[in-house]
């Protein structure tokens, strides 16, 4: 039996589906006025928490003092000078550890990274050092080196160069081959390859190890300067401590945060600098 078909003409033709012109991807920032007022949104409600419950009489004064009560142990520290002389031989303590540990880190990370035999000789050990508190190392230390600036800036260095290595070292080692093969193509060796090619690539993951040193510095710093020291905010602890005046154990606890504010502000203006590519890949 034949089968009957319709004549072509009475097919009708499919709509055709009109095309759209892409639309480029445009970056929305926020205006100044809007983005750093939100960035101080948080602090400035817990402060204002704390604020209330002082004044309230919630929170004990034995407790932990009232914004009033710091405030004037900050105003009696800056007018006799010494809290500008101990923020900053906090600062050169935390800075001359972190430059020390982060160096030493980078390098042995870029060793165990690139070379086969580097990682043999250096990461088993790098990770016991890791693994390791080294505020247990504390003892030792003293016992080593004194307790002078010696122990201080080593001791924080060991603190630091532990995340320094494993980040470097994951970085170098997620770095693509075929980037690393067509630098050789174009003739890049030896050092030439690991400054131009490698490092930038790890940079990522270095310039957060960088952030991550820097913050568990403050607790190496807190460790260091609870012992044999005239100046820094740790020795402002301990004499906080000794006379129970909680008003300036609070205010070296502010001094603390915004002594990692800094640092974190550092950090991310060298990552501006550093990577300016990054604003355009980032997902947000």
């Amino acid at each position: 039996m034949a089968v009957l078909t319709p004549p072509l003409a009475a097919v009708a033709p499919a709509p055709a589906t009109a095309l759209t012109a892409p639309r480029g991807r445009v970056e929305r920032r926020r205006p100044t006025w809007i983005s750093v007022p939100l960035r101080f949104l948080l602090p400035a409600l817990v402060v204002a928490a704390w604020w209330a419950g002082s004044a309230s009489g919630a929170i004990s004064e034995r407790v932990i003092a009232g914004p009033p009560a710091v405030w004037t142990a900050f105003t009696e520290l800056v007018s006799t000078g010494q809290l500008v002389d101990f923020a900053a031989a906090s600062f050169v303590r935390a800075a001359l550890g972190v430059a020390l540990g982060v160096s030493v880190g980078l390098a042995l990370g870029l060793l165990s990274g690139l070379s086969a035999l580097g990682e043999e000789l250096v990461d088993s050990t790098m990770q016991i050092l890791r693994a390791v508190p080294f505020l247990a190392l504390v003892p030792l230390f003293i016992a080593w080196f004194g307790i002078d600036e010696l122990y201080k800036i080593l001791l924080i260095a060991v603190a630091t160069v532990a995340p320094m290595y494993a980040y470097t070292y994951l970085g170098v080692r997620n770095v693509d081959r075929k980037m690393v093969e067509a630098a050789r193509g174009f003739g890049l060796t030896g050092p030439r390859l690991v400054l131009e090619v490698v490092l930038p690539s790890a940079l990522p993951g270095v310039l957060m190890a960088l952030r991550v040193c820097l913050s568990i510095s403050i607790t190496g710093l807190i460790a260091a300067e609870q012992v044999g020291t005239r100046e820094g905010v740790g020795y402002l602890v301990t004499l906080a401590q000794e006379y129970n005046r909680t008003d300036y154990m609070v205010l070296c606890v502010v001094l603390y945060a915004l002594l990692g504010l800094v640092f974190d502000g550092l950090v991310r203006i060298v990552e501006r600098f550093a990577m300016p590519w990054r604003k355009q890949v980032a997902i947000r």
